[in-house]
């Protein structure tokens, strides 16, 4: 019996993969999945600002990858945005800013047809939720997660697009954020009368400690297999 805490890391079958974009780079990621079953839907996750430090694994994104596969049935799919480094290795290329991500989010989700993965959710977190807002809708989901959402390069009519779409689309909104707090959130996405806003009391942009990352996670699973809540403490 173990607790699970900050760098626990449950069993999964895991595999270092790469993405193939359309422009020719070659990132680098993993997949992770349930030991032994079959996974009941896919997380795609698409770290935080790279010029800011962000990576395939930024606490939220590799703890997602170390958890969810054991406690929920989750495959989760986490990678290098293009010009990327963390101990996996470096994706090819550059930043670019938002927009030449686009080809990035397009080949992992390549990746998970090519794969059969069930069920994919996007799950962008700051800088990650742009690239959600901006180009998910062009893809085959079920929906969208938008951890701490700043809204710098996500335009109005990029966020108005959501309105009337099927595919659900949820933002945890902390209440402390350092960019985008619960009643601006409000205000920003009032175009999108259907979105979830879920305002996390004391939360921070960076989810720092267990407490916070724990009321992520759940979320998340409350949203592609609610049936694995709650979460349990101890392995």
């Amino acid at each position: 019996m173990i607790e699970i805490r900050a760098g626990v890391e449950l069993p999964a079958r895991r595999e270092d993969i790469e993405l193939h974009t359309a422009d020719g780079l070659t990132l680098v990621g993993e997949l992770s999945l349930p030991q032994d079953r079959d996974p009941v839907a896919t997380i795609v996750a698409l770290h935080p600002l790279p010029t800011a430090g962000g990576f395939m694994d930024s606490h939220i994104i590799r703890k997602a990858a170390a958890r969810l596969p054991a406690l929920a049935d989750l495959a989760v799919l986490r990678f290098n945005f293009r010009g990327v480094s963390s101990p996996r290795g470096t994706s090819d290329g550059e930043f670019g800013d938002g927009i030449e991500e686009r080809h990035d989010l397009a080949a992992a989700m390549d990746f998970v047809a090519s794969r059969h993965l069930p069920h994919p959710w996007l799950l962008g977190w700051s800088f990650g939720t742009e690239v959600v807002l901006k180009y998910g809708r062009e893809h085959p989901i079920d929906g969208a997660i938008l951890l701490s959402p700043p809204l710098h390069r996500a335009t109005t009519r990029e966020v108005a697009a959501w309105s009337g779409d099927a595919r659900r689309l949820v933002a945890v909104i902390p209440e402390l954020d350092d960019y985008l707090r619960p009643a601006a959130a409000a205000e920003r996405f009032a175009a999108v009368p259907e979105i979830e806003l879920i305002p996390v009391a004391g939360g921070k942009h960076l989810w720092v400690g267990e407490a916070q990352t724990k009321r992520v996670l759940t979320e998340i699973v409350a949203r592609l297999n609610p049936a694995a809540l709650p979460l349990p403490e101890t392995f």
